[in-house]
């Protein structure tokens, strides 16, 4: 009997395909060596982005604070597979990719997908456009066979970028939607939904480990859950609605004295946002709470004073989640420690929270589309 349980829990553990994610050298770090980013942000203000199809505007996080640390691996599209770094994000539902079609001079430092080397490629009738207050793109949908590790989802439908500007060395080749397709603006059927029906994964469910402090060891996980990344128990939260990765927070405390969400809020988790974001009245309000003083669009205290900081505790499901200074204010490739929260541009009728991966570094992630819920644990 006993071997049979070992037995079974090997065969599960095969059922997870786990993805390794990098984090990559960040915009933050490029420009401050050349003593460009006071200027850069200035010209590029953070925004979320918007999304236009056809009869449809749709308003959602896509590419989000890229001048921060993002996590990127690698996926294959093509017969025979053509490899892309690109950024799992939760925030969005749909697969794109730079494409040899792309004319503007910002598609030459990314790797372009060339549709005339793949056997498995079909073109559609379909375009989409993307719009960003500091930047778009463009292009045609298209269907090829797309792989992430051994899973594989064949006639695949993906945008090909072909015209941008605004998005200055974005340090990845596209993004791989995760959320739910009522999200997609392509109106097709994103990739994971398409692995689950296909029966490809064991279970309806992918989890993100995202390292604190090594460039390697992140992991996007498809199938199933590694225990071994997190420690304790997985905390379910379940969604407000159905479509969205969107959870009820209860408040957000510091030094134990409520500080925002009073009387509840609504929190995102979303793989694709580097900070933290909130509404711009009680983000102003914990940047004083710590003495952050502005600098450009940025906020900054000295390094020497990060580790006297308070927490800021996040109360999710009646479980608390401290998120301690050590994380939310980093320092910089110029010895300066910045604070990662930040406005949220989007106005909502609601107090809205972007729980991204300054968050996500400290808590393993747990997606669960077949119960419709998030599991929050302590990463390892």
């Amino acid at each position: 009997m006993k071997w049979l349980v070992l037995l079974a829990l090997v065969v599960f553990s095969e059922c997870i395909v786990k993805i390794p994610l990098m984090k990559v050298k960040t915009m933050r770090n490029t420009l401050s060596e050349k003593n460009m980013l006071n200027n850069f942000l200035r010209e590029h203000a953070y925004r979320l982005s918007q999304i236009s199809s056809r009869g449809s505007n749709i308003t959602i996080p896509l590419l989000r604070n890229i001048m921060e640390m993002v996590y990127v691996g690698n996926i294959t599209i093509g017969t025979p597979p053509q490899k892309f770094q690109v950024l799992f994000d939760t925030g969005s539902s749909d697969l794109w990719v730079h494409s040899v079609f792309c004319t503007s001079r910002l598609c030459s430092s990314h790797i372009l997908f060339r549709h005339l080397e793949s056997s498995t490629y079909r073109p559609t009738n379909k375009t989409f456009s993307i719009e960003y207050n500091s930047g778009r793109t463009k292009g045609v949908v298209a269907r090829d066979t797309v792989r992430i590790g051994d899973l594989v989802s064949t006639d695949q439908q993906f945008g090909l970028s072909m015209e941008q500007s605004g998005f200055e060395e974005i340090p990845f080749d596209g993004i791989l939607g995760l959320s739910y397709p009522n999200m997609s603006f392509m109106g097709g059927i994103p990739i994971f939904d398409n692995l689950k029906n296909r029966g490809a994964i064991s279970e309806p469910v992918f989890a993100f480990y995202l390292s604190k402090s090594k460039p390697e060891g992140s992991v996007v996980m498809f199938g199933g859950v590694d225990k071994s990344y997190y420690q304790g128990t997985l905390n379910w939260v379940p969604l407000i609605e159905k479509g969205k990765w969107c959870i009820h927070m209860d408040r957000i405390s510091m030094n134990r004295r409520v500080i925002a969400c009073n009387g509840g809020c609504e929190a995102i988790v979303d793989t694709g946002s580097s900070l933290m974001l909130g509404p711009r009245r009680l983000i102003s309000n914990i940047l004083r709470l710590i003495g952050a003083m502005p600098r450009g669009s940025e906020h900054y205290v000295p390094c020497s004073v990060v580790n006297t900081l308070p927490s800021i505790d996040f109360t999710i499901n009646g479980i608390n989640y401290p998120l301690p200074a050590q994380a939310y204010a980093m320092e910089d490739s110029d010895g300066e420690c910045y604070i990662t929260f930040e406005e949220n541009p989007l106005s909502t009728s609601t107090e809205t929270w972007i729980l991204g991966d300054v968050f996500l570094r400290l808590y393993f992630s747990v997606f669960d589309r077949g119960n419709d819920r998030i599991g929050l644990a302590q990463a390892v």
